[in-house]
């Protein structure tokens, strides 16, 4: 697909011309099996631990939007695939190198060109996004999302790691949880029932 083609099918909001450049989904999730996973979230809080060796020793780490990273001690320093909402600028994409980038959004708009033509890109279908969003009654975060899509597959654990659901706010931003679309309180009522069914789930 050329530049030209792409940006004209996102301002059209063509999905299907836009989900020709996706990796599938079942090939994604296949990646996963028999692995251990660290999802690093941006809550602030998590500089103040010490989980970066454990972040760094999983087969997989995967971080979310801008990922900041203060310090190798509480964060690691891997970044194998990035889940994305927003636009990623060249310094943070540089910085992060990810092999992988994964456009969670439902806003298509915000989708760059360098990012939908990248290697093994996967744009995260509608309609999953639209039932988790009825199942926590609001729009869900970037994080809710991987870890929807996550225990899909049969991967062997799933840390996570700088989730908090927004009490110590987000190492990205500086917006309190009422300035933002989402229901922390519901995404962290969602999270701790999953951990009671799927033993996979840990959160540290």
């Amino acid at each position: 697909m050329t530049p030209l083609r792409f940006h004209l099918a996102r301002t059209l909001r063509d999905e299907g011309t836009l989900a020709s450049l996706s990796a599938p989904q079942d090939e994604v999730l296949a990646l996963l099996d028999g692995k251990r996973v660290a999802l690093v979230g941006n809550a602030r809080a998590l500089s103040d631990a010490r989980h970066g060796p454990a972040i760094d020793g999983a087969d997989l780490v995967i971080r979310i939007n801008r990922a900041p990273m203060p310090a190798l001690e509480s964060h690691g320093t891997r970044t194998d695939w990035l889940a994305l909402a927003t636009r990623l600028p060249d310094a943070d994409r540089a910085r992060l190198s990810p092999r992988r980038i994964l456009w969670m959004s439902p806003k298509r708009k915000r989708l760059d060109w360098r990012s939908a033509s990248g290697p093994g890109f996967y744009l995260h279908p509608l309609p999953d996004y639209r039932a988790l969003a009825a199942r926590l009654g609001a729009p869900p975060t970037t994080g809710a999302m991987m870890i929807d899509l996550c225990l899909r597959s049969r991967l062997s654990r799933l840390d996570l790691f700088g989730f908090d659901f927004f009490a110590s706010r987000s190492l990205s931003g500086r917006r309190t949880a009422e300035q933002v679309p989402h229901d922390f309180g519901s995404e962290a009522r969602w999270v701790r029932a999953l951990m009671d069914t799927d033993p996979r789930l840990h959160l540290n």
